[in-house]
């Protein structure tokens, strides 16, 4: 199907805010509650309509890999492995930011810590994408209100204070999906047609990075390396649990009296 414009977006956040969720009920209308967990990249797309114009859009759901607060065992060797590897990860994904037009920047309002991470997130972003980017602040799962950590007035004033497009949505019942990203492509075709945003020079960009990432003596190494880092990584994690879990046990013997 032919279309006057390509849109590619990217859709960032912590782990487990509902990307992917987010990403399935915008393409294909559903909801798939127990979600595996990305590693890398997925990718969707779907055609909409702006101004009588047919558009595709091209969604990325990226994962950015670094954990940004690390446990309390992690001080063994294999951590620095760990972050070696998600490091040459992390690299790979960053190329996705470039020839993006538009975001959804993701938290999930019953989780503080994701509203927290906000900040580093949209710096991520503004470093390694076109600075004309638009993007959406999405607060995800407001079907949960009852579990509320962060206000809607919180969200709202963080778009207002880093100039961002703002709504809550929901990908389990697909309250607000559909608006944001049609709302965010609106955007777009907004500057577009203002002179503001070059799309042609930004699909261009995007197609250099993909056809370095595609690239097998380039992704086969680094994915590689993450998996194995990772692997060592889980060893030592759970070889730290059991060894606290022992002295735990050590500690609460009785004394023999």
């Amino acid at each position: 199907m032919s279309y006057a414009y390509l849109f590619k977006y990217i859709i960032i956040g912590d782990t487990g805010v509902g990307k992917s969720c987010l990403l399935l009920q915008f393409t294909d209308k559903r909801f798939q509650p127990v979600h595996d967990l990305t590693i890398g990249v997925e990718f969707g797309a779907r055609m909409i309509t702006i101004d009588n114009k047919p558009i595709k859009l091209q969604i990325w759901d990226t994962v950015h890999t670094l954990p940004l607060s690390l446990p309390s065992y992690a001080s063994c060797d294999a951590l620095s492995r760990l972050v070696a590897g998600q490091e040459s990860f992390r690299s790979i994904t960053r190329s996705y930011y470039r020839g993006a037009a538009g975001a959804l920047l993701v938290y999930d309002i019953t989780r503080r810590e994701t509203f927290n991470h906000l900040a580093s997130w949209l710096e991520d972003a503004r470093q390694h994408a076109n600075a004309n980017m638009t993007i959406m602040l999405v607060g995800n799962k407001c079907d949960l209100s009852h579990r509320r950590a962060v206000s809607y007035e919180e969200g709202e004033q963080f778009a207002k204070e880093h100039g961002l497009i703002f709504m809550e949505a929901s990908a389990k019942t697909a309250q607000n999906v559909e608006e944001a990203f049609v709302k965010t492509a609106g955007a777009i075709y907004k500057k577009i047609q203002d002179g503001v945003f070059d799309v042609s020079m930004s699909l261009m960009e995007s197609k250099s990075d993909m056809q370095s990432l595609v690239n097998p003596e380039v992704l086969v190494p680094r994915l590689l390396k993450v998996v194995v880092a990772a692997a060592n990584f889980l060893i030592c994690s759970m070889a730290s649990v059991c060894v606290s879990h022992v002295r735990c046990c050590i500690f609460m013997l009785p004394s023999g009296k």
